[in-house]
């Protein structure tokens, strides 16, 4: 069974929603905030999305984003928001299809179906651990083992991300700066290292042996999620703290 996360703050579309979709076999969730609504998605890991922008707490471009952080879910945006900006930037964030209100509720059941059939495997987790912290992409929030939140500014939690989101899998500097700064950035790997030294003396025990955060020299950075991990690239990875 297909499961569907609503998220919209309306009581009677979302009711209108749960009706309809439970009566063409689907199993549905509602939440009517994004806070909610991101918690709902992580606990449950719906197949489906659909998400009101204008949401009571968080703008639904930042729910958007939220669960992009970790899930390839479709997201079907469901808004009274009609203006070209704002459906660039919901798109822009990662949503994959547009409907304004009012709406039609068989188009709506057709785009539902579409989403279906295009949909992506989803990832295992939307907490990634390493040896010794958590990311959670779902939350945007790193922790220490203790689960002590760790403060990190705007920029150092977009590096964690990316790197969360390719766990143990090289992501280039030209990606890393591409993503986080900006296209016109592609050539400053300074930055890289200037943050990348911030970070690791506030997630590693020994900043200058780094076990989780691995730089690929000439290459890039990993995160290594292996329990073991600090054993095996101590050994391999031991002097690449740039």
């Amino acid at each position: 069974m297909t499961t569907v996360l609503v998220i919209d703050d309306e009581p009677s579309i979302a009711r209108a929603l749960r009706i309809n979709l439970h009566a063409r076999g689907y199993d549905v969730h509602v939440a009517y905030d994004g806070a909610s609504g991101l918690s709902v998605m992580a606990r449950e890991r719906a197949d489906i999305v659909i998400v009101d922008l204008g949401l009571p707490d968080i703008d639904g471009v930042d729910v958007i984003n939220g669960i992009r952080g970790w899930s390839n879910a479709p997201i079907i945006v469901l808004t009274a928001r009609d203006q070209e900006p704002e459906k660039v930037s919901a798109l822009d964030a990662g949503a994959d299809d547009y409907v304004t209100k009012p709406f039609g509720m068989d188009e709506l059941l057709a785009r539902i179906r579409a989403a279906e059939r295009r949909a992506l495997p989803q990832p295992d987790e939307p907490i990634v651990r390493a040896a010794h912290f958590t990311v959670d992409l779902a939350a945007k929030q790193v922790r220490s083992l203790d689960g002590a939140a760790v403060r990190l500014t705007p920029t150092e939690w977009h590096i964690v991300e990316m790197l969360a989101r390719h766990p143990d899998r090289l992501v280039t500097a030209r990606q890393l700066l591409h993503e986080v700064w900006g296209p016109s950035y592609d050539a400053e790997t300074h930055y890289l290292r200037v943050y990348l030294a911030q970070l690791r003396r506030k997630l590693e025990p020994d900043p200058s042996r780094p076990c989780c955060l691995i730089t690929d020299p000439g290459m890039g950075y990993r995160l290594i999620t292996a329990p073991n991990g600090c054993v095996i690239q101590q050994a391999s990875h031991g002097r690449q703290n740039g």
